[in-house]
């Protein structure tokens, strides 16, 4: 494959955020990254009320219980904040890449032997073949990571381009 190929993806607004925010994606406390710590942290936080309703009947000796449960929920809390604040930070960065994507006029990806090459209204980003470490696909879209990571979905190109997208990303990507 010396021949330069081009496909010209669709820039629909919605194509994109309907997979990048799929499921509970985009959820401050019930993304997957958060969503376990989210239920610890209620459970800590039951836990501590109920200790506190009843520690009148808790003897002197085991009182610093409501210490430690307290500094438990503390610590959920923390960790809970920390992962939202990683959700919050990967909302924005897609929500400024979709109006990126919004309102470009060209997005186009380009590859031949050598080099894959996204380019969105004059912004190339240009790799070699071997900077790439992994290629996913499934019937919504195509991963690609490595020197840079993208995903291109399945609705933003015509079968048949989705087609030979994955053949070539197969072919070039296990070649290392």
């Amino acid at each position: 494959m010396s021949v330069e190929k081009v496909i010209t993806l669709k820039t629909d607004r919605k194509i994109f955020e309907d997979i990048y925010f799929s499921g509970s994606q985009g959820s401050l406390l019930f993304s997957p990254t958060t969503k376990s710590k989210t239920v610890t942290t209620l459970t800590a936080a039951v836990v501590l009320v109920i200790v506190f309703l009843f520690r009148d009947s808790l003897s002197e000796n085991s009182k610093g219980i409501l210490y430690f449960l307290s500094f438990i929920f503390l610590l959920c809390t923390v960790f809970l904040s920390v992962s939202i604040n990683k959700v919050s930070r990967w909302k924005k960065q897609v929500t400024h890449y979709l109006n990126v994507l919004e309102k470009c006029k060209v997005y186009e990806i380009r590859f031949d032997s050598n080099f894959f090459t996204v380019n969105i209204d004059g912004e190339k980003e240009t790799s070699e073949w071997k900077d790439f470490e992994f290629f996913d696909s499934n019937h919504e879209f195509i991963s690609l990571e490595g020197k840079y990571n993208y995903m291109f979905p399945r609705k933003s190109m015509s079968e048949k381009e989705y087609s030979l997208l994955k053949t070539i990303l197969k072919e070039n990507t296990n070649k290392q």
